[in-house]
Formats: C-alpha cells, structure tokens, sequence
C-alpha cells in the first residue's frame, strides 16, 4: 500500500523534475505526417464526451478510430456508437491501450474529473498525444506528475480543454498586456454565480449516499479508477460526480479554468502563498458549499505587484461591482451540454479585473475583456492596439500540433500550475480553514494534515502503478 508519506516523496521528487511513469521507459510519440489526418481514440463518449467528438470532426482533421466509455449500452453513448459504426469499441481504458494502441495516435479524454490523471499518464506512457478536459488533475499531486510526465516526453502532444485559450481573450489579453494596457493589476474578481446541482441537496449530510443496484451495462469498478471504492449511487453518476470532494472539483474547478486562465498565464501567477476560505454557506464534509468566497493571494512577480484573486460562487454570494460596470453579459460562446445550462442572471460568469489606472470586466470562456466605466473606454480607445485573430480553435490546435504545424495553447506546463490552484483552494473549502503555501517547497507550511492531503488518498490496490517515478 502506499501511504501519505510515499506520496509526498514522491510529490517532491516529481518537483525536482525526475521521470515518472509507468514503466522504465516511456513510449515514443507516434509520428503523424503534416499532411495525415490524426487518428483519435475517445475515451468518455457520452454528453461532454460527444460534443467533444464532434468538435473534433468538424476540423476535418481527425479520424475517430475507437470509442471507449465504462458504460457503452447507455442510450447516451449508443447514440454516439451508432455514428462510427466502423470504430474499434472497449469498456475498459486499459483495454483500448493493450488491443488498439497501434492504430491511433492520440487521446481524447472527456471522463469525470478523479479519473483524467490515470487515462492520461496511461496514455503518455503508450507515446499518444492527450487531450484532457479541465480541470487537468483533481488532487496536487496528480496535476504535479503529469507535467513532470509531458516534460519528461517533449514529443508528446497535451492539451487541457479550455476552449476559450484559443479564443479571442486569449489573443486580446496578450495584446493588451504587451501594449501595456493591462499593466499593475492588484486584484481581480472571479464570480460564477448560477445554480449548480448540489443546490438542490441537504448539506446536513453525515454519510455518504446508499448503495444501488448498478446499472447492468455500467463497469462501476473501472468508473471509479484510482478512487477509494464507493457503493454506487445514481447522485454520483451523469454529472453529479462533480457536486462530490471525492470525485469533482465543484464550480471552482468547472468553471475557474473558463474565466481565469488568461488572467493566470499571462500575469504569471504561478502558485498562491494564501488561501483562505473567506465565506462557506452549507459547508460539511460530502459536497461542495452552497456558496463559497476563496481569497488567493500572489506575491511579486518580477515587475508585476502582489495580487490578490477573489473567488465567489453560489446565487446568494454575488461579488461587489464597481462603479460603471454596466451590464452583465452572459458569454454566447458557452457550449450546451447535458450538464445543467448556464442561464442569464443578475450576474454572469466572468471577472472583473482591477489594476492601478484601468478596470476591466470581461465574462467566460473566450470572450474579450472591456474597460470601464465606458468614459474611460472611449479616452483609452484610439491606444489600443490590433488583435490578431485565432488562427485555429483549440481542436484545430491540438490536431495541428499532433502533426507539426502548431503548438498547443493550454499545454499541461501551461494549465497545470492552474490545476494545483484549483486543487489548493478546494483543499481550503473542504478543510474551511486557511492555508499557507509555499511556493519553493510546493508545502503547506501552516497545518500538517492539509499538507498530506496534497497527495490525496493513496490510490486502490491495482491502480498504484500510475503514481511511480
């Protein structure tokens, strides 16, 4: 078995850059021809998992090869099956691994969050480009290793699927800050404010839910991966394992990679030496709070003052509004999914952005940020400079850099540190208590068991192989 102290060994010698990995040797990335199609095996093929697919096809730059789901009689995944009828179909990850691996070159994994770190260093393992939904990792450790995989195998391809890196923020933010128009920025308000599944739940809760007969077309075993064994439940199947500390990241790790990823990259947060749980309503030990207030704090970087991020969910938790902030505008480039739909409210999801002589406000995903009050806008206007188009969304991107011709935009180096933010402030929502954090070490320095729990729980027997250097 391998205990806490294992893992923090382990977490420190992945800091120190030594290779990880499944075995000795880590496989070589296959090559795929600048002019080939990129063959693509989907692991999670139902409702996320399906928009992904066919986000993917409609660049005309990928062939699905296999489709891979623990659940593959569900009407969701049929559904998808029913339109690649030639593709090679496994229930098992592993499976598509030791039977296909030679005929595809890349992976798709669109799963819940808790199981994204053992597909994707299988994957890097067997030498296949990954494209993993956000959040990247759920625990610390997990996202630490990962990129101390993709560093250790420059020829692999990653990609961490916010979409909105590839969007018109992504290219506006750089702009804007070469220019130096975003400049001295001390602190910036990230809000998702919407209802999210678990509102409807009793945060009274004093043990996990009762086991139920597990569907007869579902491998609850593989489902769980490296995850302590839990009875199946339906509350935690079909999305609900996002509501849950075991399985999901809550709406900080859902919705935090949409709206400060531009913010995390290019004002070089890094890590945070502070997290404090300001505000939790409903906290209790199961599921995430009804509303939740998380304050980062950043030091100086380089030239860049200390910032501090202030992270507000919940409907009755909305963020305070600066004067002129006008309108709230709910982002149109926000993808359907079966999930539960963002609906416009009082105030959408977005940020706002506060530096010494200008505030911006922008919404998710890719969307651009403005500057208010709309005076300040139109004094400012005739100093902004151009901003280049996108030329490639973020499947395009991937597809283009398995090949060659790009390089992708939310690689794991990139998206990984803000993974660990999201995995460091979801520590301090489950604790509800202050953590401090240093940024050298990759310790928590104030509280010893916080510090254990940045590994997570030592995974299941069988699954240990995906955590060894």
């Amino acid at each position: 078995m391998t205990t806490r102290r294992d893992f923090l060994k382990t977490a420190a010698a992945a800091s120190a850059g030594l290779a990880v990995g499944l075995h000795s040797n880590f496989g070589k990335a296959a090559h795929v021809s600048p002019n080939s199609k990129v063959n693509l095996a989907c692991i999670g093929i139902g409702n996320r998992g399906e928009q992904i697919i066919g986000d993917f096809e409609k660049t005309g730059l990928a062939n699905i090869v296999a489709l891979c789901d623990v659940d593959m009689g569900a009407k969701h995944t049929q559904k998808v099956i029913g339109k690649y009828p030639n593709a090679k179909r496994f229930n098992d990850f592993r499976q598509l691994f030791d039977k296909a691996s030679n005929e595809f070159d890349a992976v798709a994994i669109a799963v819940p969050d808790h199981a994204h770190f053992p597909i994707a260093m299988h994957a890097i393992s067997a030498g296949k480009h990954v494209y993993v939904e956000k959040p990247m990792a759920r625990t610390f450790l997990e996202a630490e290793l990962m990129m101390a995989a993709a560093k250790k195998n420059p020829q692999i391809v990653t990609q961490v699927g916010n979409q909105g890196h590839s969007e018109a923020n992504y290219f506006q933010f750089k702009a804007w800050l070469d220019a130096g128009i975003i400049k001295d920025i001390t602190a910036v308000t990230a809000h998702m404010n919407n209802d999210r599944r678990w509102h409807k739940w009793d945060p009274n809760i004093y043990r996990l839910p009762e086991a139920e007969p597990i569907p007869e077309t579902l491998d609850w075993n593989t489902w769980l991966t490296t995850a302590m064994y839990h009875d199946y439940n339906s509350k935690y199947h079909y999305g609900d394992w996002r509501c849950w500390y075991d399985f999901g990241m809550g709406a900080l790790g859902d919705w935090g990679a949409h709206i400060m990823d531009t913010v995390h990259e290019f004002l070089d947060l890094g890590l945070p030496y502070e997290i404090n749980p300001v505000k939790l309503t409903g906290h209790n030990d199961y599921f995430y709070p009804m509303s939740s207030t998380i304050l980062f704090r950043f030091p100086k970087r380089k030239k860049m003052p200390a910032l501090d991020l202030t992270w507000y969910d919940g409907v009755d938790n909305q963020p305070p509004l600066p004067e002129g902030y006008g309108v709230s505008a709910l982002d149109p480039n926000i993808p359907a999914s079966g999930a539960g739909e963002i609906k416009a409210a009082k105030i959408n999801p977005g940020k706002i952005i506060y530096g010494k002589d200008l505030t911006f406000k922008g919404a998710s995903h890719g969307s651009t940020l403005s500057i208010i009050p709309e005076e300040k806008a139109k004094d400012i206007a005739s100093k902004l400079p151009e901003v280049p188009k996108s030329p490639s969304n973020h499947f395009e991107n991937f597809l283009l850099a398995c090949t060659g011709k790009e390089k992708t935009r939310s690689p794991f180096e990139i998206h990984g540190p803000l993974s660990q933010v999201f995995s460091l402030g979801v520590m301090a929502q489950r604790l509800n208590t202050k953590i401090e954090f240093d940024r050298t070490t990759k310790q928590i320095t104030n509280n010893a068991f916080a510090n254990a729990m940045l590994a997570g729980l030592p995974p299941r027997k069988g699954w240990e192989q995906y955590y060894k250097i």
